[in-house]
């Protein structure tokens, strides 16, 4: 009795850590996020820069490029500072409930957070309620990730 009970939370945890760790990143089919734009330049540059295939690393999954060693280095000192929101898909799809790409052009920092858009139309409806749209986009993504994840 003991034996079957112990496995049984056993596999209960297993599926409970296999769950949480259910992941949504937007990325080609060889694993490239961000079309391969550097994700640190759009903080430290004020701008999307195209990566270069020299200067690479995974997180999560996914595999970024970067303008230059130093900006590998300060990804890889703190991913989760850098990576974008919502896997990288479009900020005002998360806060309406969709999953939709984006155009690396189309982006903000906000409160420390890359977030991503669509395109200008996309942006221009994440701007008439930042707050509000980022609060709902939170509020979304962990259903999304659920809906749509692997």
């Amino acid at each position: 009795m003991k034996t079957t009970l112990l496995t049984l939370i056993a596999a209960a945890a297993l599926t409970v850590s296999a769950h949480a760790e259910k992941t949504l990143i937007n990325q080609d089919h060889t694993g490239l996020a961000l079309q391969g734009y550097d994700p640190v330049a759009y903080f430290t540059d004020g701008k999307p820069v195209k990566g270069d295939k020299q200067f690479t690393a995974s997180y999560r999954g996914a595999t970024y490029r970067f303008a230059s060693a130093e900006h590998k280095a300060l990804f890889e000192q703190n991913p989760a500072k850098y990576e974008p929101q919502f896997g990288g898909f479009c900020g005002y799809a998360a806060s309406i409930n969709k999953v939709s790409p984006i155009s690396p052009l189309f982006w903000q920092v906000l409160d420390g957070r890359l977030v991503l858009q669509h395109n200008r139309k996309a942006l221009t409806l994440w701007n008439k309620d930042v707050p509000g749209n980022l609060k709902k986009a939170d509020a979304n993504w962990p259903g999304l990730v659920e809906k749509n994840g692997k």
